[in-house]
């Protein structure tokens, strides 16, 4: 969207911040491309937590994720975050199995146990990752698990916001109802869209409520405008 030029400077970098995607990055973390280190982790030690996740992670092939199969893979994500709680990816790959389990249906009280340890598993991700700092820098890593980690809480949580049923959803997170959730969906798409994952940042345009203001009062202003040319 290209705000007409007789708005104020002002006017018109706000404008943009809301429909424009990528305006909103331009301040975006400063990532490290030549690391590919992750906080509370050893050097030494990454590549082979790597190679433990990823043959967990590889054996869920599209032939070969029966619920049996995701369960087993479940279970070892959990031995290896019992054996280091600090490390990150096995959270979120966890999230991705216990998703993997419930499927794209409507999330209901039935699977609130399940929700709840997705929301989780991502929070504590999230966590552990995130700079202390929104000035410091980054590794490549960390920013891709960032962007992962926040662009699956949104997810959850707009799909939820959207059902119309928030019962699956822990209770402190129900108050407010949906258009609460869906804020903290946006504010989640935000933050993936930051760290570089492109469906989350046109999600974060879409959601965002400021831009769903205004792009209502613009539609009323172009109906208002054409009622009195009718």
């Amino acid at each position: 969207m290209h705000p007409d030029s007789s708005l104020s400077g002002n006017d018109a970098h706000v404008l943009n911040a809301l429909f424009d995607p990528e305006s909103s990055l331009s301040s975006g973390p400063s990532i490290d491309a030549s690391q590919n280190s992750l906080p509370h982790v050893d050097e030494s030690e990454l590549s082979i937590l790597q190679t433990t996740e990823a043959r967990i992670v590889n054996s869920l092939t599209p032939s070969n994720s029966s619920r049996t199969n995701v369960a087993a893979a479940i279970e070892q994500l959990g031995k290896l975050i019992d054996e280091h709680p600090q490390y990150a990816p096995a959270y979120i790959n966890r999230a991705q199995a216990n998703r993997l389990q419930l499927g794209d249906g409507v999330y209901t009280a039935k699977i609130s146990p399940a929700v709840a340890s997705i929301l989780a598993d991502l929070s504590t991700a999230i966590s552990l990752i995130t700079p202390s700092s929104p000035a410091e820098s980054v590794s490549q890593l960390q920013a891709k698990l960032l962007a992962s980690a926040h662009t699956h809480r949104a997810y959850i949580l707009y799909k939820i916001s959207k059902s119309g049923d928030l019962s699956s959803l822990p209770e402190p997170m129900q108050h407010g109802g949906a258009g609460a959730v869906e804020e903290m969906a946006s504010r989640d798409f935000f933050l993936g869209g930051r760290y570089g994952n492109t469906v989350a940042q046109q999600m974060s345009v879409r959601t965002n409520p400021y831009a769903k203001m205004c792009g209502a009062i613009v539609k009323e202003a172009l109906r208002k405008e054409m009622d009195s040319t009718a």
